[in-house]
């Protein structure tokens, strides 16, 4: 499995991030939540890429700059170790944005252990809509 969080699979088209405020759906696992929606729009389709991911923390939440980054440093981290719960069971390409929604300052072990549930939450709406 590759552990990497490449440049063509960072969420940066803002045609896409509005949609996936417009028409997107929501998973949570508190602190968490993953908004979604099944785009193929900037995503190839000979590339094999399933996943454009964005991470979001609040500036609500966290007035620092420097609080907020670390916290989408974490979110990243525990996206790019726990992704092949993603790649390996869609089948159809997502935009998927990540939130970081609490003032609470979690350690990188709980929000690794709440992405993995969320994750797991994730797949298993996707597999009950289909």
């Amino acid at each position: 499995m590759n552990f990497t969080y490449p440049k063509n699979e960072k969420l940066k088209s803002k045609i896409t991030i509005d949609l996936l405020f417009s028409k997107g759906k929501s998973v949570s696992k508190y602190p968490l939540r993953l908004v979604y929606v099944e785009s193929d729009y900037g995503i190839p389709e000979d590339s094999g890429q399933k996943i454009k991911m964005g991470v979001s923390v609040s500036k609500k939440n966290f007035k620092n700059a420097v609080d907020r980054n670390y916290f989408k440093r974490l979110l990243r981290e525990a996206y790019r170790l726990n992704k092949h719960l993603l790649v390996n069971t869609l089948d159809k390409p997502y935009a998927i944005m990540f939130f970081y929604q609490t003032k609470d300052r979690l350690s990188y072990e709980q929000i690794n252990a709440k992405t993995i549930q969320l994750f797991e939450k994730f797949v298993l709406q996707i597999k009950n809509e289909e």
